[in-house]
């Protein structure tokens, strides 16, 4: 088993980027190869390191303008919150204020503080998380929920970030974050964050691998708040894993099938699209391609391989299990750690909106 504090590191706050580099690919791109070897690289160079007869997976998921700001009707309170999930009742939020109780009304605001002419209606406490409540949207005449969030919203940047750009005050409009915070092939709407190492990847990227004979396909996870919790736990492998919804077509499972069978290599982009793959891989819930399923796949060191080979990845979250997951691809969690030593000293840029590793196959 994996001691939790094998994960942990300490990372100074000028490393966590608190933008993006333009343009997308222009992010430096740590390469390690088999055999540890280490080179530094930018992501455009990602054509160098595939070769025809590959196999790129991306992860389609949309992010959705889940975060929201309000304020109390009764108090005048200030609310900030979260989008989760919908139905034909409301919305499931999760909810960061003082003493909320049912039946408290929510006026939502736009960006600027002006109201947006909506509310929310506290109808229950959710029991399985902290802080989430089940409400009822109440928008424009004709307007839907969905609507609504699509017109009030604002991107859910993960709080690191926030806090970062407040320190530095760094003042952003969410107009440039929807646009950057999203991957140039993002189509299924539902995650709550990004799935980060793809927001490297430009069109004229894509062309050139396409160019060079690497195949793409794409599979679906809907990343979820549960990506950003740290584990707390003595040993990562007790850690009670985040569930997370997944999609993989009958294309994409023939494209790793064609992939396998021409000695290519399938090359994940990101963790989310390496657990994808892994879950259909070992027909995890009955994971079957064509079928959306659950999924609580964790990977930590000793994980035996299926279907990925290579990974994509960004400098993640200190005692995360999205570092579980790249010490898996690395031998353990004391060469990743190496990695990442190496990172700082080469003054990496960390978290969502920063550089990239890839590790080959």
């Amino acid at each position: 088993m994996l001691s939790t504090v094998h994960l942990d590191y300490d990372l100074p706050e000028d490393h966590i980027a608190t933008r993006p580099v333009e343009p997308r690919d222009a992010a430096r791109m740590m390469v390690v190869h088999t055999g540890g070897a280490v080179e530094h690289r930018f992501v455009r160079d990602l054509p160098e390191f595939l070769r025809a007869g590959d196999l790129l997976v991306l992860n389609s998921t949309r992010v959705l303008p889940a975060r929201f700001i309000g304020e109390r009707a009764d108090t005048r309170g200030r609310v900030e919150g979260l989008y989760l999930r919908d139905d034909a009742d409301g919305w499931d939020v999760l909810l960061r204020a003082r003493r909320l109780r049912e039946g408290v009304r929510v006026t939502l605001h736009r960006e600027d503080g002006k109201r947006a002419g909506a509310s929310l209606l506290l109808k229950a406490r959710l029991p399985d998380e902290p802080g989430a409540w089940r409400v009822r949207v109440e928008g424009g005449p004709g307007e839907s929920p969905g609507q609504v969030l699509e017109r009030i919203g604002l991107t859910p940047l993960p709080p690191y970030i926030l806090r970062a750009r407040e320190r530095h005050e760094e003042s952003i409009p969410d107009e440039f974050d929807r646009s950057h915070y999203q991957t140039v092939f993002a189509r299924d709407a539902g995650s709550v964050a990004a799935p980060t190492a793809g927001l490297h990847l430009t069109p004229p990227l894509l062309e050139a691998l396409g160019a060079r004979g690497v195949e793409t396909a794409e599979v679906v996870l809907h990343v979820g708040t549960g990506t950003f919790k740290p584990v707390e736990t003595e040993f990562v492998e007790q850690h009670p894993m985040h569930e997370e919804w997944c999609f993989l077509g009958e294309a994409t499972a023939a494209a790793v099938a064609r992939a396998r069978a021409r000695a290519g290599r399938v090359v994940a982009v990101g963790t989310t699209a390496a657990r994808t793959l892994e879950t259909y891989a070992n027909a995890l819930n009955g994971a079957t391609p064509g079928y959306p399923v659950a999924t609580r796949l964790l990977i930590t060191p000793g994980y035996q391989w299926r279907w990925v080979d290579g990974l994509l990845t960004n400098f993640h979250l200190p005692r995360s299990t999205l570092m579980a997951m790249v010490a898996a691809k690395v031998g353990g969690a004391a060469p990743l750690k190496s990695l990442y030593a190496e990172a700082l000293n080469k003054n990496y840029r960390f978290y969502s909106y920063g550089d990239a590793m890839l590790i080959t196959a």
